[in-house]
């Protein structure tokens, strides 16, 4: 990737709005990919507890941006 803004960076970002983790697979961090599906997925899971399904969100959210925002 070339850098911040790339578009690279911002087909990331578009694949990790979809599921989460997949940005950060595209761009080869295997493990930062792995850890973001499986929390937010975990989040997304549990729904019916409310709190961890906002959290869930937010950590997508925050995915999103990493995504975004990596050098």
């Amino acid at each position: 990737m070339s850098g911040q803004g790339s578009a690279g960076n911002v087909i990331a970002a578009i694949c990790s709005c979809f599921i989460p983790g997949l940005g950060q697979l595209v761009q080869g961090r295997i493990l930062a990919a792995l850890l973001f599906f499986v929390f937010v997925s975990s989040g997304y899971f549990l729904y019916f507890l409310i709190v961890p399904a906002i959290l869930g969100a937010i950590l997508h959210l925050w995915c999103i941006i990493d995504a975004a925002k990596y050098r």
